[in-house]
């Protein structure tokens, strides 16, 4: 009887008891079991009585539950329940006992993930707590994330996304009221919006973390782009330009005050701690910092996992079309970027957008700019030329005319460069000629946007240009023809620059010693580090090789000698037309350099090897190094242009990670711009940059001739100023011309000042 009472007075010693021996404190667990469940009926109808006491016994089941699996079978539903269905009578306290508890029980095994899961996302949109919301996110995504640290949990993955698509779609239906984007849904006790924004945000958080990476992962974002609430829209939509939305979760911490910091450790007692302490969150506040003012890339994977891309973009634009009232401007622009970034990467048609975003070219539309970048991103080379022709027309009449600034001009001429750099057939052959003459202007952003117009155009299709404007390399194989609208370009017979690798690794082999068949094991090397993996996982395709016969064409021979000949009779006849005096002026940049590669040279690297992922890198390391040289030795502009082109791909392979040149910046389109005026604080910045190294600024004198250092005052330099100095000084002359009056008041403050400081 002594025994019992102890125990159940003292349940962290009975809960020690248990673990160590289960059947003989039995009795006694189950008198606290029918306790717990004698308290659970009162705790329904009266939450506030007794909370203490039932939170600490649902502690001590939690933690000897899987001592006693028959008796405790029920325990995890009695808990999920009474957070789901009494969540809101509930003490912030005992949401938090309970919410811990059922986590125990998942780390106990007592219960599964999807239990875990199907409990933990409805509470996400309805707690207030912000500590409690941060500790249910963190638990749904490190628990999704270990079940598929080994290997993929198919299982658990298709449950939890199908409970995101469900919290998703339960609000497609909500209303929305409000117009120019603020808008509030009317059903706002079910959490329809809440819902789906968590939905959203769990998911870019697994996909960010690599966790999920398939197609049904993008899919749930997609449904969110269609959301009627702006802000699950807008999340979903920065999902795939790559930007992080992070103002929308508020569980994220606030911007830190580097300043504030360092005042407060300026004040408070310095120690060793506290200086470690204030080094880390100023590093947190850098690295924060830079994140936000680095240009983000769109996310491309996503882009490609789209499932039905003509679809979801048609979706799109009559969102923006039906909505554009209410919709706000930075709002519609989010649409109009994704849009236009679908279309460019599937190469879609949606012809109604260039209708609509006409009204938006003019140079005094706010934020015009990355209405410019959505245009050129939608472009590609099998859109109508017909339907890209009145927008290249209205940026002509609304940016590039005399009546307005020259960063407008620039940023027009820009914005017509991109265009027809995706589809040349969307120009005029007499708007051309009048954009050309930019070049001439004084102005250096116009200068360099007409001559890249005109550099296009030399490249893509020198017909359209005037004979002065051609330039050689154009002139001479003018008779090629340009590429016409809808046809593909030729086969590709050799890679660039595939020579310069082959020497390469021709050069390592003779160093090395190795022979042909020793490169195996480097060729397998070059993939490692590189996310490659196999679309095929059949018992077939581990077989090998399969020998295929080759039907008697053995004989077979190819010849392109034909094509030699016209080639080379074609270029007889571009070399035999006579040039004007006036190409002399563009032909500076046409002038004879060396060459990167051997023209006439085809490498068989590419039949002989499978390139790896590893060679493609070092291949164009080696076009760079070949461009470095070639200027070097004196190469023209058009070897110039070349490396500038090289180094840019460099840059936005090391930021974007792909090669795909749809996608376009601001930068693009306003083009060079001169330095920006320095704010106070870059100015500071400056002038204590310049300090560094020097002594301070100010007189030496007492400083250091003195042994207590001290500077002299005001009336000492006054005594000691020569005659000469002092003698046509105001205040010499005002005694000369003072009155006997002024004279005597005077002497009289004199002689009264005296007399005080003798007392």
């Amino acid at each position: 009887m002594g025994r019992g009472v102890l125990l159940t007075a003292n349940l962290p010693q009975l809960q020690n008891l248990i673990k160590r021996d289960p059947p003989a404190y039995q009795e006694e667990f189950l008198q606290q079991w029918n306790h717990y469940n004698s308290i659970r009926e009162i705790f329904k109808t009266n939450p506030d009585e007794q909370a203490q006491h039932f939170r600490e016994l649902i502690t001590f089941i939690s933690q000897v539950a899987q001592c006693y699996p028959k008796h405790t079978k029920d325990f995890p539903s009695h808990i999920s329940s009474m957070l789901l269905e009494n969540y809101g009578s509930l003490s912030p306290d005992t949401r938090k006992t309970l919410v811990q508890n059922l986590v125990m029980l998942r780390n106990k095994g007592v219960i599964s993930s999807i239990e875990l899961l199907k409990s933990l996302f409805p509470l996400l949109p309805r707690t207030t707590s912000s500590s409690l919301r941060s500790f249910i996110r963190k638990t749904i995504l490190s628990d999704i994330r270990t079940a598929n640290m080994r290997s993929k949990n198919h299982k658990l993955n298709r449950a939890v996304q199908t409970m995101l698509f469900g919290m998703i779609e339960k609000g497609m239906d909500i209303e929305v009221v409000g117009d120019k984007g603020k808008a509030k849904a009317v059903n706002t006790g079910n959490h329809e919006s809440d819902d789906a924004m968590w939905a959203v945000v769990l998911t870019k958080e697994l996909w960010k973390k690599g966790v999920w990476s398939d197609a049904k992962t993008v899919s749930i974002v997609a449904l969110g782009c269609s959301h009627p609430v702006i802000k699950v829209q807008s999340a979903s939509i920065h999902f795939f330009l790559g930007e992080d939305d992070d103002g929308d979760d508020s569980d994220e911490e606030e911007a830190v005050d580097v300043k504030g910091l360092q005042h407060r450790h300026e004040i408070n007692k310095k120690t060793r701690s506290g200086e470690k302490k204030l080094e880390k969150q100023v590093k947190v506040a850098k690295a924060k910092r830079k994140r936000k003012n680095e240009i983000t890339s769109a996310n491309f994977p996503a882009l490609q996992l789209l499932n039905d891309p003509q679809t979801f973009s048609e979706k799109l634009y009559d969102m923006l079309n039906k909505y554009d009232k209410r919709y706000s401007l930075d709002h519609k622009i989010l649409i109009m970027q994704l849009l236009s970034r679908v279309m460019g990467a599937h190469k879609l048609h949606v012809l109604s957008f260039y209708t609509y975003i006409m009204k938006y070219l003019t140079y005094h539309q706010l934020r015009i700019p990355a209405i410019l970048v959505a245009l050129a991103q939608s472009v590609h080379d099998f859109t109508p030329p017909d339907a890209l022709l009145p927008c290249v027309r209205k940026l002509a009449q609304e940016f590039v005319h005399p009546g307005v600034g020259s960063e407008v001009v620039a940023a027009g001429i820009n914005a017509i460069r991109e265009v027809c750099r995706r589809q040349p057939w969307a120009m005029e052959e007499d708007l051309l000629g009048d954009l050309v003459e930019y070049r001439k202007s004084r102005d250096k952003a116009v200068t360099a946007a007409a001559r890249g117009l005109l550099q296009l155009f030399r490249d893509e299709n020198p017909a359209m240009l005037k004979r002065r404007e051609r330039g050689k390399e154009a002139s001479m194989g003018l008779t090629a023809g340009a590429r016409q609208y809808g046809h593909s370009t030729e086969a590709a017979v050799d890679i660039e620059g595939l020579v310069l690798l082959e020497d390469h690794l021709k050069r390592l082999r003779e160093e090395d010693g190795a022979e042909e068949g020793d490169m195996d094991d480097d060729d397998e090397a070059g993939w490692e580090n590189w996310d490659v993996e196999s679309d095929s996982s059949d018992e077939s395709s581990s077989d090998g090789w399969m020998d295929v016969d080759s039907d008697g064409d053995d004989d077979l021979e190819v010849s392109d000698s034909d094509d030699d000949e016209d080639t080379k009779s074609k270029k007889e006849e571009g070399k035999g037309k006579e040039m004007d005096v006036d190409e002399k002026e563009d032909n500076e940049d046409e002038e004879d350099a060396p060459t990167l590669l051997d023209p006439s040279r085809v490498s068989v690297l590419a039949t002989t090897k499978i390139l790896t992922p590893a060679d493609f890198a070092m291949l164009n390391d080696l076009k760079l190094q070949a461009a470095k040289e070639s200027v070097e030795k004196g190469g023209g502009k058009a070897t110039k242009r070349k490396l500038a082109a090289l180094e840019a791909e460099k840059k936005a392979r090391s930021q974007s990670g792909n090669m795909d040149d749809a996608f376009i910046s601001e930068m693009d389109i306003l083009g060079p711009r001169k330095k920006a005026k320095s704010d106070y604080a870059e100015r500071m910045a400056s002038i204590e940059k310049g300090r560094e190294g020097r002594e301070k600024f100010g007189s030496l004198k007492g400083k250091k001739n003195k042994a207590a250092p001290s500077s002299s005052t005001n009336k000492e330099k006054a005594r000691n100023k020569p005659l000469m100095m002092v003698i046509a000084s105001g205040a010499v002359r005002s005694k000369k011309k003072a009155s006997l009056r002024d004279k005597q008041k005077k002497l009289r403050a004199h002689i009264d000042k005296a007399k005080k400081t003798k007392h």
